[in-house]
């Protein structure tokens, strides 16, 4: 669905509200964070009308690169309709007046807050993605100080350790989203909280990735084609969520990330798409579920 605005942009406002002097210090840093895959780029992370905490680093990279003839999509934890996301759409439809989107393939900008799309992206699209914790190594390292020298060195044998420990402890990995990722085996990030199902779409994906942390200050990107490797062992390899035996009630999808629901009329537990862009395209083509 591609919903034209007849909302024009406020004259109260800079396009998409930051001065362009931030537009452009942001672009230098989102062009050096391109050039270093994986790597962390501080950044001078202004204030906006919106909490930090709440998608302030994402808001702030689309602010950036959006223009006039951009189509733009948001979502929360896969969803178009979730308070995170019809906030800062309406916030960039006030101060841009771009038209919007909840198809994914319509967009040329996808800003998102836990999930990428379960479509496949293309090569003229952007997904940025808001992110709280953008070092990963603070499972096992709360200074700054040691982890930036841990990345300089690639030192990553804490994190490794920490993997080990919880397969001892527990059988299995239990890091069920911000799962730290190698990327273009050099740097290991943290790739949002996204699930670990949406993980492997990162590696050699035909899409520009970019992470803001706003509260952090940190802006890091997986170009085109980069290669993303989840951390594993030889004995011990990563997997995604097994939703075997399980569809959405809505559109009958078995191969998407679903979400637990409890029905209250029968007691049961139902599964829907998290990504609900998806399904009601699905629904549209004549998909069902069962209800």
């Amino acid at each position: 669905m591609l919903d034209i605005n007849t909302v024009k942009p406020s004259r109260g406002y800079n396009f998409a509200f930051l001065d362009e002097n931030t537009k452009r210090e942001v672009r230098r840093k989102i062009l050096k964070a391109v050039a270093i895959p994986g790597y962390q780029v501080p950044f001078a992370s202004p204030e906006l009308p919106i909490a930090r905490g709440w998608g302030t680093g994402g808001l702030q990279v689309t602010m950036s690169i959006i223009g006039p003839d951009d189509v733009l999509k948001v979502i929360d934890q896969g969803c178009d309709g979730g308070v995170n996301a019809v906030n800062i759409r309406n916030l960039l439809v006030k101060t841009t007046g771009v038209r919007t989107t909840f198809d994914t393939r319509a967009a040329s900008i996808i800003q998102t807050r836990h999930r990428i799309p379960e479509e496949k992206m293309r090569a003229d699209q952007i997904l940025v993605l808001q992110v709280p914790i953008p070092d990963p190594l603070r499972f096992v390292e709360p200074s700054m100080a040691r982890t930036a020298e841990m990345h300089a060195e690639m030192d990553y044998s804490r994190m490794l350790v920490f993997l080990y420990e919880d397969i001892v402890k527990w059988g299995e990995i239990t890091i069920g989203a911000r799962y730290p990722s190698l990327v273009n085996d050099r740097y290991l990030i943290d790739p949002s909280p996204i699930p670990r199902w949406d993980v492997p779409k990162l590696n050699r994906a035909e899409t520009l990735y970019l992470f803001g942390a706003g509260r952090e200050k940190r802006i890091y990107a997986v170009p085109p084609h980069t290669p993303v490797q989840p951390l594993e062992f030889e004995d011990f390899k990563f997997r995604v969520e097994d939703f075997s035996g399980r569809s959405c009630i809505r559109c009958g999808a078995k191969d998407t990330y679903l979400n637990e629901l409890f029905d209250a009329v029968s007691g049961a537990k139902v599964y829907v798409c998290s990504d609900s862009g998806y399904c009601d395209k699905r629904r549209a083509a004549g998909k069902r579920g069962p209800v």
